[in-house]
């Protein structure tokens, strides 16, 4: 059974410029996140953002599940996957989630969130951590099970095994982020920092047949 990529398709087009409208206002952080102020920046009314989204947190929401939508799982083939087909879909899935959590707009709407729950300003913080962090854990634990079943990776608990990876692949990374370190990646160090983990990973979880 071939598994596509879990990324949800439910916004529009359009819907989609009014999400990137919310996540520059984020970047720019020259105004208050208002419904008034991205119906401006999205050139809307506010009745189509009630329409669309609910109230404002229905807006951040929407927002945060937007960002993390661009971390995908990729495509695999449950009864096909073999030692060299499950790392290459982890590295790349770990690789693209480098490349969005290092986003400007990650990095502004994470600050955001903090700064929300350290004042109850908002539920921003619960927010992303349900549509961000929990959401991309559902996302790839599917596949870090398929390789458990074919074999490959001996864990007991798939929530467990992807924190443990999560802390492999993220290290101290977005706490140097959020505190402003400026830390660049290109492509290539996203791809070997994703290798990198990935060999660890496989060193505390892979089986031994399968050890890369």
């Amino acid at each position: 059974m071939k598994v596509l990529d879990q990324q949800e398709e439910e916004f529009s087009a359009r819907q989609g410029e009014v999400l990137d409208a919310v996540l520059s206002l984020l970047v720019e952080g020259r105004e208050a996140l208002t419904m008034s102020a991205v119906a401006r920046r999205a050139s809307c009314s506010k009745e189509t953002l009630y329409k669309w989204f609910g109230d404002r947190d229905g807006l951040l929401t929407a927002t945060v599940r937007w960002q993390a939508s661009k971390v995908r799982a990729g495509n695999w083939d449950r009864q096909k996957l073999d030692a060299s087909s499950l790392e290459e879909s982890l590295r790349a899935f770990w690789a693209n989630w480098l490349g969005v959590i290092a986003s400007r707009t990650s990095i502004a709407l994470n600050r955001v969130a903090v700064s929300h729950a350290a004042t109850a300003k908002s539920n921003l913080g619960a927010i992303v951590l349900a549509n961000g962090r929990f959401a991309i854990g559902e996302r790839l634990k599917p596949l870090l099970e398929a390789g458990r079943e074919a074999g490959l990776l001996e864990f007991d608990d798939a929530e467990e095994a992807f924190r443990t990876y999560f802390g492999l692949v993220g290290r101290d990374l977005q706490i140097r982020l959020l505190l402003g370190d400026g830390v660049e990646l290109t492509e290539a160090e996203r791809t070997r920092e994703a290798a990198r983990a990935t060999k660890q990973f496989f060193a505390l979880h892979g089986a031994r047949a399968s050890q890369p």
